[in-house]
């Protein structure tokens, strides 16, 4: 009877036993794999000193963390970027993309062969007439490359030799998120990372000390459009790569102080206990976002000295202050983030992502166009400057521009000294220029309506594609598998805009 009653039992023990077998070599594999794929990481960051050309016997430079191995794929041009992205769509009719033929034109109906069927926004749809639009700001030619610049922007036409415009930008989106988000992460739907996440995943960084991802958000714009933190979050990346934001105030990084009445001299035991208990799941478990927290937990301690030091302005002169203007001095505005985004880039923050709300002028556009200006063009005009005299601009890469442009036509009543303009993604200007652009550069052209591009299209996957090739990435090899299937910033297009590269 025993006998019987022994088989089951012994039958149960064995498969206990492969189970645990199992277990302990998937934990083995997990455990190895992630040790093998560090060691090969280790190795194949070296990248970076092959480019370098050390001398032999030199101190090698700090390697760069939590890059990718393999990258960059080439030669990179620049090594950190600052975007200026100025949200809500302004109208280049009235900065950059001079149309003289519509002072003729005013107040004429837009052709319908011009317009050709495009779709409009649900603000202009149920107009009866669609009055073209002159400028109500004076053009005039700058520097050598005699690019036409507003009157609103004189201190930007200062340094038109400087710039690479491209006035043929294009998107497929007609509505603020879905547009700004397409800009930013490469889809106009939510959850994609974005550009500043994914050059942080791939390049890693280069101070060990700051996020390599920093967001800086004006204080005091016209909050006519959301920003939400998912523009610059990680998606589906690890999340260490997602953009820090520093915001004005007493406590630039929120929860990064300690807490009242704590001097924090056991801030360093209480994380390595807390390091111990997460490498203990992450044993278990081999979840690689455990690897991220505990990253960010120790990213955390170290900001904890740098991030003071950084955003620290006592030590800057009155001379800077006078060039980025009086509101360089508040905290938070734009100016003070143009200055603080030169001091990040100066240690070495990969991706600066400077946002600034406020130019969505569907009525009184003269009137609110010119405040926008007043708060922007001389502190963007000192920031290309300092870093100019600093050595900094050879490889940084300075991007401005919104998520689309502004129509011909007005929106609403055209009255001699008042109009607005509604969303156009048809065609827009941006500019960029620093690392790898050819300076004193107009790329693109629209009719003489400023309606259509008629010549070099850019979409908004081309200046992402260009943008990556700028720092050595080739866009279609940057890749993520996510859900069964392989992502990356520019999704299935986009070609490198070899025309502005010098």
């Amino acid at each position: 009877m025993s006998h019987h009653h022994d088989a089951p039992l012994r039958s149960t023990n064995r498969d206990l036993q492969e189970i645990e077998k199992k277990m302990d070599r998937r934990r083995f594999l997990t455990k190895t794999s992630l040790g093998i794929g560090s060691l090969a990481l280790g190795s194949l960051m070296g990248v970076e000193k092959i480019f370098a050309k050390i001398p032999q016997g030199a101190t090698p430079p700090l390697e760069s963390s939590n890059g990718l191995g393999g990258l960059p794929h080439f030669m990179p041009k620049a090594k950190r970027i600052i975007y200026l992205f100025q949200s809500g769509g302004p109208s280049q009719l009235d900065l950059f993309d001079y149309k003289p033929r519509l002072v003729d034109l005013h107040g004429q109906e837009l052709p319908d062969s011009v317009r050709d069927g495009q779709r409009l926004t649900g603000m202009s749809a149920d107009q009866s007439s669609f009055p073209m639009t002159a400028s109500a700001f004076k053009f005039q030619q700058y520097g050598q490359s005699r690019a036409w610049v507003s009157e609103l922007m004189p201190h930007t036409a200062e340094l038109v030799d400087e710039l690479c415009f491209i006035k043929s930008m294009q998107t497929g989106q007609i509505n603020h998120d879905p547009a700004i988000t397409f800009f930013q992460t490469g889809h106009q739907l939510p959850g994609r990372p974005s550009m500043g996440a994914w050059l942080s995943y791939g390049l890693g960084s280069d101070n060990q000390n700051l996020p390599s991802f920093i967001v800086l958000v004006s204080k005091d714009a016209v909050q006519d459009q959301p920003l939400y933190a998912r523009l610059w979050g990680n998606g589906f990346l690890p999340s260490q790569h997602q953009g820090i934001q520093f915001r004005s105030g007493k406590d630039p990084v929120l929860y990064l102080g300690n807490p009242e009445n704590y001097d924090g001299q056991d801030r360093r035991e209480m994380l390595d206990y807390l390091k111990s208990l997460n490498q203990a799941q992450f044993d278990t478990y081999g979840d690689p976002e455990i690897s991220a927290r505990i990253a960010q937990y120790e990213m955390a301690f170290r900001m904890q000295t740098s991030v003071p030091e950084v955003t620290d302005m006592s030590s800057e002169p009155d001379w800077v202050y006078e060039m980025y203007g009086e509101e360089s001095r508040d905290p938070g505005t734009y100016a003070a983030n143009c200055l603080l985004a030169r001091k990040l880039v100066e240690k070495d923050v990969k991706f600066v992502q400077l946002y600034h709300q406020g130019w969505d002028q569907h009525g009184n556009l003269p009137g609110g166009i010119k405040k926008q200006c007043q708060k922007t063009d001389r502190a963007t005009a000192a920031l290309i400057r300092d870093l100019r005299q600093r050595g900094l601009l050879e490889d940084t890469l300075v991007v401005w521009g919104g998520e689309f442009g502004r129509t011909v036509y007005s929106q609403g009543t055209l009255s001699p000294d008042n109009y607005g303009r509604d969303h156009h993604p048809r065609s827009f200007t941006k500019w960029m220029c620093g690392a790898g652009v050819k300076p004193g550069f107009s790329y693109g052209e629209t009719d003489d309506f400023g309606y259509n591009v008629v010549k070099d299209p850019v979409h908004v996957h081309d200046l992402q594609a260009t943008i990556m090739h700028l720092f050595g990435i080739d866009h279609e090899k940057l890749t993520y598998k996510h859900q069964g299937r392989r992502f990356r910033l520019t999704d299935v297009e986009g070609n490198v805009v070899k025309g502005i590269l010098s």
